[in-house]
């Protein structure tokens, strides 16, 4: 498969990349700044230089030709105001759909965050990015163009994966390993039978290619 990944350089997106090239697949990843190739060569993947706040749609439905999957784990990062939560969280996830729908790449899943809502209330940075995340996840779920599946981790933490999730329609709060996290959407690009799902991802007890079948109805 031919997969590229909005956001190539983000803490997931690396993790992801090194699973994706391990077992053969060609890799893409987007990345924002000059200088962030080496990781990305590092795991295995292609970099290309493209700023989603700036690209065109045109531009990156240049970059998503021939793919067979495109995911998007893009996001403003700790320390970015609540402009940027809409610019990067909110604007670039739309735009990235709308680029891969004009490119015809059908499989789209997004890395959401457990409590995304467009109706989110409060006044604080998280509440403005649970609403951009929301508002994001509600465009991308009127598609039809798209086989979209959006995954809303749990608190992602940098404790070694288990290999071992509930992945559910709703599971309540918890960590996650972001590792645990990247092999969770290394099965999810492979299973169109997850469309159309929007997903929440904590730490379990269900080994994670037993848990997607499952969600998918296999």
């Amino acid at each position: 498969m031919r997969i590229v990944i909005a956001g190539g350089h983000g803490q997931i997106a690396l993790r992801f990349e090194r699973l994706l090239a391990a077992r053969g697949d060609e890799v893409v990843g987007l990345v924002r700044r000059a200088g962030q190739e080496t990781d990305l060569r590092a795991a295995g993947a292609e970099a290309v230089l493209c700023d989603l706040e700036s690209a065109s749609v045109d531009e990156v439905a240049g970059h998503l030709e021939g793919a067979d999957a495109a995911v998007f784990a893009a996001g403003a990062g700790p320390g970015s105001g609540a402009d940027r939560k809409n610019t990067v969280d909110r604007d670039a996830a739309v735009l990235f759909a709308d680029a891969a729908e004009r490119a015809g790449v059908r499989r789209y899943v997004v890395v959401s965050s457990m409590g995304a809502d467009p109706a989110h209330k409060g006044d604080e940075i998280f509440d403005a990015y649970l609403r951009a995340k929301g508002e994001a996840d509600a465009s991308v779920r009127r598609r039809k163009a798209l086989d979209w599946t959006i995954l809303r981790p749990g608190m992602l933490t940098d404790d070694a994966g288990t290999g071992l999730v509930r992945l559910e329609a709703s599971t309540g709060r918890g960590p996650v390993p972001r590792d645990d996290v990247a092999a969770v959407l290394a099965e999810l690009v492979d299973s169109s039978a997850t469309a159309e799902l929007t997903l929440e991802l904590i730490s379990g007890s269900t080994p994670v290619s037993v848990a997607v079948k499952s969600v998918a109805g296999n």
